[in-house]
């Protein structure tokens, strides 16, 4: 299925470009999202269109999610979570508590979809390198250091 992108998409293309995809994909995926059009017509000569609109959305959230990115550098997050005597937690640390503690501890506001955990959730005390993909061309590395909670 030939699709025409609304904006820039990660490993597919940018703005304007027309690609094929599968048909679930653009159907359930692209289509849903805003992120594309099928490739008809009167769509193509919309998006010729629209075009100087969507390229002036697309620089402001890459402005801001530069700002946010600056606001996250060379940040160091603290979690605490209950472990064991050998440094192993009692269940994990995952997406939704570092995004949590990234927004508690900055003040900049970060979804848990835009987390990365490339080995999976956390299950260890000590420091961890993490990845926040804030844009298709933004990615700030932060350090996560886990703690245990102390016992009362």
């Amino acid at each position: 299925m030939q699709v025409i992108l609304l904006e820039k998409v990660e490993n597919l293309g940018n703005l304007g470009d027309l690609v094929d995809v599968k048909a679930g994909y653009a159907r359930n995926c692209l289509v849903p999202q805003g992120k594309a059009k099928q490739a008809t017509e009167a769509n193509i000569a919309e998006i010729e269109a629209r075009r100087a609109e969507l390229e002036k959305a697309q620089a402001q959230a890459l402005a801001a999610a530069k700002g946010r990115a600056t606001a996250l550098e060379d940040k160091k997050i603290v979690v605490a979570s209950r472990a064991g005597s050998e440094g192993k937690l009692f269940g994990s640390i995952g997406t939704d508590q570092i995004a949590e503690a990234i927004t508690t501890q900055t003040g900049t506001q970060v979804e848990r979809k835009e987390i990365r955990l490339p080995d999976g959730p956390l299950r260890m005390i000590g420091e961890f390198e993490v990845n926040v993909h804030l844009h298709t061309d933004v990615d700030v590395a932060i350090t996560i250091d886990v703690e245990a909670e102390e016992e009362s």
